[in-house]
């Protein structure tokens, strides 16, 4: 009994499978989820984009939350598929008073403006993957409402930002700073002693990195040298028959129409 005992024990350690810890699954970036993407031209209409892809007109507007009649606006990004995150949320925005702690004030640096002229403004966006976050944005409380309206202008046409604070919560997954569509900032005009417009809280700067400042070879921040055509239509990027028209028609100026150099991602309220 012993002996057949030890022959069994020896025939189940041959022929039982190994126990060995599940392999965990890989991490889904946002690109792993996100559909295919079509960004819009002048000129092209939901019925066009959707026979030059083989797609039907009812199902590209069911994905990209387009209602007839309307039509989609030049920069405007249409998924070309479902997208796994669903329905987009829908517009929201508020206004906030902003606190010192807020925007790390210091007396010390004698920024031009004060904390209290200052308001942080949240609003809807869609980042480069089609989903809906929720962003804020800290400007001087003379625009704060003209700057809602540009960034729902920006939502309903379907524009992609890549990415808005807080950037912890919204896109954890870049770690460059100077992608981030923003407005206040304490500092001078690169390479000289003039207070720059975001000191003042009247400027901001959309998708940098896809809209670079080029001044002669120099360009500002450098990742956008991929982005120096400006002739063609990519997600992120701004031309002034699209996207630049959101704040344009609140009484934003576009560094995209200087001469001395070109500024893609600003705007401002006294074309500085």
């Amino acid at each position: 009994m012993k002996r057949l005992l030890t022959v069994l024990s020896a025939l189940f350690l041959t022929v039982a499978p190994a126990l060995v810890p599940a392999t965990p699954a890989a991490a889904v970036t946002p690109a792993d989820a996100a559909p295919a993407f079509h960004v819009v031209r002048p000129g092209e209409t939901i019925k066009s984009i959707a026979r030059a892809r083989g797609l039907r007109p009812r199902d590209l507007r069911a994905w990209n939350g387009i209602v007839k009649p309307n039509q989609p606006s030049a920069d405007g990004v249409l998924n070309l598929a479902r997208p796994a995150a669903g329905r987009l949320s829908g517009w929201r925005s508020s206004i906030e008073v902003v606190t010192p702690g807020a925007v790390n004030w210091d007396p010390a640096k004698k920024c031009p403006v004060r904390p209290a002229d200052l308001r942080k403004v949240w609003v809807t966006y869609i980042d480069f993957y089609g989903v809906s976050h929720q962003g804020s944005i800290i400007v001087h409380r003379t625009i704060a409402t003209r700057t809602q309206r540009a960034f729902r202008t920006l939502y309903r046409m379907r524009f992609r930002i890549q990415g808005m604070s807080p950037m912890a919560l919204n896109a954890p997954y870049i770690s460059d700073m100077a992608a981030v569509t923003s407005g206040y900032n304490c500092r001078v005009v690169s390479g000289s002693k003039t207070w720059s417009q975001h000191a003042y809280g009247k400027a901001i700067d959309v998708n940098p990195v896809q809209n670079p400042m080029v001044r002669g070879s120099y360009v500002d921040p450098a990742a956008g040298t991929d982005f120096l055509r400006r002739d063609v239509y990519r997600r992120g990027m701004m031309h002034a028959s699209g996207a630049v028209r959101a704040f344009t028609d609140q009484g934003f100026y576009w560094g995209g129409r200087w001469n001395s150099l070109k500024d893609d991602m600003h705007f401002s309220m006294n074309n500085r």
